[in-house]
């Protein structure tokens, strides 16, 4: 059976340690010395070394020759995961105790030693405090802040640090070239990069990619992208240029085409949050996304939270003329679904009519003025009010729901929706809900029209009422059947 590339390559000195020279450099020295501390803990990510550095250091400790297949009866591994009952360690103490068969030094390496119960801790804290002469503990864990601060306290401690993808490129490559893997930098870096500062898992990743290839085919990125289920780096670029150009017809179809392609959200957002993070110095308007995009893998629905955080910068103007194609016919419409989000809420004083300044006959030098809000090549059409309802009836129910409760207006070319109340316009004036709106008014031959809505019910057409309605601060005109 042939050994896996990490277990072949992993190191047998500590000079062959990669990426970890502010550990190896201070051990080294301490051997060289003959300083032996009868505690250390070595803290860090998963797959850095700190398991082959505890190895190294036993077998150095006792000046013995160490590669990855020797054992020897006076160095003991403890895997804490599942020997951490106070009963294992009370066994522990009993047999520290007894001297080392061969070599100078009894070596107890307990991995993954924040996994111990509480008592185990306990037990054990006085005998790591003051061992036997002859004994020596190498913790190693990656979750040091389930330690007990007392353990911590009797140990020399060493932090380890995640790989540096250019370290973990240099080091796969080394590989490659020992085994004969064709691979082109591209690849190595894409591998480095999924690697995620383990080379554990870095060069696992190559050993797999090793088998999808004969001798004389080239890994390509490509094709790790495609054995990972990664989205290619051009869709992953394409959503953050159009995040940045708040493009939401890009956002969305990109979207769409990732799952089409079976794509996961999740890993979409890892890409994402890599290559902006890779561009951040240069482009620190990435900042708000990549903090949102943390939230993605929380979220129930990754997949819709991916695309509201997306589409989350875009303004109604971008969102809306994104999702129509710009014509002559629809740029009126656009013009009036600009204004809604920046029109203040009207008050009800505001609603009262406004007495009417007799009009001034027009004079053979000064023409007659155009209505406001009418466009002279757009004469106004009433709108067909119930063949709308029934149209987002049949198409648009969401809309319809909302409809069936309004009044509205029309001044010239100028639709006025009152909707009653705020929740309703603000239902009615989401990007999607308008765009359909439009559609549908489009649909009973109404593209010419303005269109604006009004969170309040329609004014009293009779002055009194409305200047009554002004001063108890809003009303709304009941009539009563006689």
């Amino acid at each position: 059976m042939a050994k896996a590339l990490y277990r072949k390559y992993r190191s047998t000195t500590l000079d062959e340690v990669v990426g970890q020279s502010h550990v190896t450099d201070i051990l080294s020295r301490s051997l060289a010395s003959g300083k032996i501390a009868h505690a250390y803990l070595l803290t860090g990510p998963r797959g850095v070394g700190k398991t082959s550095i505890a190895r190294i250091l036993a077998f150095e400790i006792n000046k013995l020759p160490y590669d990855e297949s020797t054992t020897n009866l006076d160095i003991i591994e403890i895997d804490a995961a599942s020997n951490n009952g106070v009963e294992n360690i009370r066994d522990l103490i009993e047999k520290v105790q007894i001297a080392p068969v061969a070599a100078a030094k009894k070596i107890y390496i307990i991995d993954e030693v924040h996994m111990l119960s509480k008592s185990a801790f306990n037990a054990l804290l006085k005998t790591l405090e003051e061992p036997p002469e002859h004994a020596v503990f190498i913790l190693a864990t990656t979750d040091v802040d389930k330690l007990p601060p007392t353990i911590i306290s009797r140990t020399q401690r060493f932090s380890f640090r995640a790989i540096a993808a250019a370290d973990a490129v240099t080091h796969l490559k080394y590989i490659a070239d020992k085994e004969g893997i064709l691979i082109d930098a591209d690849a190595l870096e894409l591998v480095a990069v999924r690697g995620d500062g383990s080379f554990r898992d870095s060069i696992s990743l190559l050993d797999q990619l090793q088998s999808l290839t004969d001798s004389k085919t080239t890994i390509t990125r490509q094709l790790v992208e495609d054995a990972l289920g990664l989205a290619p780096a051009q869709l992953v670029e394409t959503l953050l240029r159009a995040y940045e150009q708040k493009d939401l017809q890009t956002v969305v179809g990109t979207i769409d085409e990732a799952e089409r392609s079976g794509l996961q959200p999740l890993v979409i957002t890892s890409q994402l949050i890599q290559t902006a993070r890779r561009q951040i110095g240069s482009k620190p308007q990435l900042l708000p996304l990549l903090d949102q995009l943390l939230l993605v893998a929380k979220s129930t629905q990754p997949a819709i939270k991916l695309l509201t955080v997306l589409a989350a910068q875009a303004t109604p103007k971008t969102r809306t003329a994104a999702l129509v194609a710009p014509s002559p016919v629809v740029s009126a419409p656009i013009a009036a679904l600009e204004r809604l989000a920046t029109k203040p809420k009207p008050t009800m004083r505001d609603l009262a009519p406004k007495p009417v300044a007799p009009a001034a006959q027009p004079t053979a030098a000064e023409p007659p003025q155009q209505a406001k809000n009418s466009d002279p090549s757009t004469p106004a059409e009433p709108l067909n009010w119930d063949g709308l309802l029934e149209h987002t009836r049949a198409n648009y129910v969401a809309i319809h729901s909302v409809l069936k409760k309004c009044n509205f207006t029309q001044d010239g070319n100028v639709i006025t929706l009152y909707t009653g109340t705020a929740f309703w316009k603000k239902k009615l004036d989401a990007a999607n809900h308008r765009l359909n709106l439009f559609n549908a008014m489009k649909a009973v031959g109404a593209e010419n029209l303005l269109l604006e809505t009004i969170g309040t019910p329609p004014p009293p057409k009779d002055s009194t009422a409305a200047s009554i309605a002004a001063i108890m601060g809003g009303g709304e005109e009941v009539h009563l059947d006689d």
